[in-house]
């Protein structure tokens, strides 16, 4: 039997859920970090392959599900887009949930991962 280790990583995911929306998960926490790093919401979602529109959608959604924005962003002259302290707690905070989580569960993903099937071979 193939060791689906050897092929993928599989790990859990952590989602903070605020009724039906989806208030952190890896992909909106992606984008703030992408955001610290280019100082620009444009910039940052061409990084992760996303339109514009999408990740001020995201942007959006995650300054509604807090207590405080969590990315500011300002007009005119240079623009850009600046992570908050309050983002970048936020930020620490979910990547420590998430090893904990990867943690917490890496017995079970072990035992899962041999379970899988192989991705590339065709079925």
């Amino acid at each position: 039997m193939i060791q689906a280790t050897r092929f993928r990583k599989i790990r859990p995911r952590v989602r903070i859920l605020i009724g039906s929306a989806t208030a952190l998960g890896s992909g909106k926490v992606d984008l703030l970090q992408a955001i610290i790093s280019h100082g620009l919401i444009s910039a940052a979602s061409r990084q992760m392959g996303m339109s514009y529109r999408r990740a001020w959608m995201l942007v959006a959604t995650m300054n509604r599900c807090f207590d405080g924005n969590l990315v500011a962003t300002s007009t005119g002259g240079a623009g850009g887009a600046k992570v908050t302290p309050l983002g970048r707690e936020v930020l620490s905070r979910y990547r420590e949930m998430e090893a904990k989580a990867e943690a917490c569960v890496s017995d079970e993903v072990a035992a899962f991962a041999k379970l899988m099937a192989d991705p590339t071979v065709e079925s």
